[in-house]
């Protein structure tokens, strides 16, 4: 069973989180120990990050600057395999338009296939550090619309080699990305909404959000959601609060609304140990409403660390 189907069957709440990969050069244990704490949870997937390459500059000695393009996190799509066949459970690696042709997509994607990792995140991406706005590659895909209907041909046998012969078709279980704030790019939330129904629309069986801290924001993006027929689950993003640097940070990367009890909790906070508390109180009283309205599984960022969010699923499951 997919992701998609198991989200529509579900009679209850499912859990699950996502992992950064390992910086290139560390152990794949040190990426286990964060996860073991969370596989009590028996969570219905465990989400793999992609990152695109990165541009660095290094000053030589004769004067001249050296323009090295570095990935600092690769093996996204070794790590979901790692994870799928070391736990058991349903790995889910992004795939983004960033940094990619249309023909390495389609590699990873049959690399995957082989594996049999046939749950993906389908995404644009966000631009490299340093670069303000996106910028396609060459032969690749400006929007994650296009990424998903690449996906969709390749399970309907259709490879960007037209003169395959026998090309056999993939299954693979297309989730996007959702904003109950918006996408920091799009002109307002209606247009967003039908950025996201042209996603569905082109193939995605459900819809992940991105965090946010009022439930409200999620409840108002599910109504107008399913106001404008996209009938898909979707799955709520959380991540837990932890540092009083996440004020600032928080809402100027990912362009999100900061309650103000939330805030006044963490200015009345001493140090980032009580703050941590303050997250994960929160997230508990986040997630425990978020179950009684039925949602069908609540997905944890947890950026490696997961300490708190092993305490807000200790709380509600």
């Amino acid at each position: 069973m997919n992701l998609a189907e198991t989200y529509k069957n579900t009679d209850k709440t499912l859990f699950s989180f996502e992992l950064l990969p390992p910086l290139k050069g560390e152990h794949f244990e040190q990426l286990e120990e964060g996860m073991k704490p969370l596989l009590e949870f028996n969570p219905a997937c465990i989400n793999i990050t992609y990152h695109q390459p990165e541009v660095e500059y290094a000053h030589l000695p004769d004067g001249r600057i050296a323009r090295n393009v570095v990935r600092k996190r690769p093996g996204t799509v070794g790590t979901a395999a790692a994870i799928q066949f070391k736990t058991g459970v349903q790995a889910v690696p992004h795939i983004i338009c960033g940094g990619a042709t249309k023909a390495e997509i389609e590699n990873a994607l049959i690399d995957l296939h082989f594996l049999g990792i046939h749950n993906l995140l389908v995404l644009r991406g966000d631009p490299p550090k340093g670069q303000k706005s996106f910028q396609a590659e060459t032969d690749g895909h400006a929007f994650a619309s296009d990424l998903v209907e690449q996906v969709v041909k390749l399970n309907n046998g259709l490879y960007l080699d037209e003169n395959l012969a026998n090309s056999h078709p993939t299954n693979f279980c297309i989730g996007v990305a959702g904003y109950p704030e918006k996408h920091a790019e799009a002109p307002n939330m209606e247009k967003d909404i039908e950025n996201l129904k042209r996603k569905v629309d082109a193939g995605a069986a459900y819809i992940v959000t991105q965090m946010f801290y009022d439930n409200q924001k999620f409840f108002d993006f599910v109504h107008k959601c399913r106001t404008a027929d996209i009938d898909v689950p979707i799955v709520p993003g959380l991540k837990p609060l932890s540092t009083r640097n996440q004020l600032r940070i928080l809402p100027q990367t990912f362009h999100i609304d900061l309650p103000t009890e939330l805030v006044k909790a963490v200015e009345q906070c001493k140090n980032n140990k009580e703050i941590r508390q303050v997250g994960i109180d929160w997230g508990i009283a986040q997630a425990k409403e978020l179950i009684a309205a039925g949602v069908p599984a609540l997905h944890f960022y947890t950026m490696g660390k997961s300490d708190n969010v092993q305490k807000i699923a200790a709380a509600v499951f």
